[in-house]
């Protein structure tokens, strides 16, 4: 016997019985983006590596280690995307939708970063996000968290909590990292190896170290809001007094800083903690300096990416998913011209009835197996066609979820009863 090819480590198959759950994210997401005057965008799952390494740093874990990045035939070196908010620029340039204009974009699809699989965490992830271009002030940012805050009202999900913090312009940033690398250098010793390596090429990113053992002194570290020039503080002030105006909920949180490094002034993320050590299900922020950085004319953006497993793991735990039956009707057909005149039965009812579910019964067997089958369908009603049937032109209706007495019925009759029973 030839030897059995599994999924690879770190990715994961969605089964039927997960489905629900993601369609109604999927749609409860459309719906809302949409509502809020969002265009969706597709971008490909396979760019050019350099667009990884201008946009979310040459330093950063992601383009240093994570990355899926591959030479094709051509000689080019190519990346399968670790995140969308690049692509999406990359698009907007090209394509001349940023220039002189506001635009308020959103996509989804699957991401690659070769990380360690763990709950919530995997190889090949989805993300849903937000992106919004041209406009400069805190109040594009309060609708990015208006529109998360809604959609995690919409879903009924509970147990999630925003933090927000500002990284200030490029010049605040600088003299504080200046202060970082001079303050982490005077204690390398107690720094572990990833921050160590990350004390010249990206200091910021020790302040999201997990270690306990360095918590004490990253909680003694220069903060940024000793630097922050007036315009920063008053950007990120409007932000506060906006959230503060929706009755938005808030935890300012000085440590906050994000993995990529394109991202200047507002950061937020949401957190549970549900879900164990990978706690944020959504991130983002201002990111004014990308689109210069790809090649396009100077733009104020903003956005936000969220994680879907993460979001469906959350939906499950908390019972958030109506599981529905595979199906409405199960149809069983006794002998072979039952079965001829059961395919053509079923075609009519789906043309009269748009959206119904229903099964026809295949592969044979005897009629209890059919009820079998129809029962673990989970149907509502099967209807049976056998000899007798066929010959009468009726159908028999058998209700398989109540108490009801079994009908017979002539089947030009059958649409319109199927209709007021389902």
């Amino acid at each position: 016997m030839a030897e059995q090819i599994k999924v690879i480590r770190g990715m994961h198959d969605i089964l039927p019985q997960h489905m629900p759950a993601w369609n109604r994210l999927e749609d409860q997401w459309r719906t809302l983006v949409e509502g809020y005057g969002y265009r969706q965008i597709r971008t490909p799952v396979v760019e050019k590596t350099a667009l990884f390494k201008r946009s979310v740093g040459e330093a950063t874990d992601i383009v240093e280690k994570e990355m899926y990045s591959f030479e094709d035939r051509g000689g080019d070196s190519l990346s399968l995307r670790p995140e969308g908010t690049a692509g999406v620029v990359r698009a907007g340039i090209e394509h001349g939708l940023l220039v002189n204009q506001q635009q308020r974009l959103w996509y989804s699809g699957a991401m690659f970063r070769y990380e360690r699989p763990q709950r919530g965490r995997y190889r090949q992830f989805h993300q849903m996000g937000a992106e919004c271009f041209g406009m400069p002030g805190p109040d594009i940012e309060a609708e990015l968290i208006a529109l998360a805050a809604r959609f995690w009202k919409n879903l009924g999900l509970e147990d999630i909590e925003l933090q927000v913090n500002t990284l200030g312009s490029t010049e605040s940033r600088a003299a504080w990292r200046e202060q970082l690398v001079a303050y982490f250098s005077d204690h390398r010793d107690a720094l572990d190896e990833d921050s160590q390596r990350r004390l010249q090429s990206n200091p910021l990113r020790i302040l999201d170290s997990k270690n306990p053992d360095m918590q004490a002194l990253i909680e003694a570290a220069p903060r940024l809001q000793e630097h922050l020039d007036p315009a920063s503080a008053d950007h990120f002030q409007g932000l506060l007094e906006l959230l503060d105006a929706m009755g938005q909920s808030y935890t300012v949180n000085p440590r906050l800083v994000r993995g990529l490094d394109y991202y200047c002034h507002t950061v937020f993320e949401w957190v549970t903690g549900s879900l164990g050590a990978q706690g944020t299900v959504c991130a983002g922020g201002r990111y004014d300096g990308l689109v210069e950085q790809l090649g396009g004319r100077p733009t104020p953006a903003a956005g936000f990416a969220m994680g879907m497993e993460r979001l469906v793991a959350m939906m499950e735990e908390q019972s958030l998913v109506d599981q529905k039956a595979d199906c409405d009707v199960y149809l069983l057909m006794v002998g072979d011209a039952a079965q001829r005149q059961g395919l053509q039965l079923s075609e009519s009812l789906r043309d009269a009835l748009p959206g119904l579910r229903l099964i026809c019964h295949a592969g044979g067997g005897s009629f209890k197996s059919q009820m079998k089958k129809a029962d673990r369908s989970g149907a509502r009603i099967a209807l049976i066609l056998g000899e007798d049937e066929v010959a009468g032109q009726s159908v028999s209706m058998k209700f398989l979820r109540e108490d009801r007495p079994q009908q017979s019925l002539p089947q030009n009759e059958l649409n319109e009863r199927l209709k007021a029973v389902l």
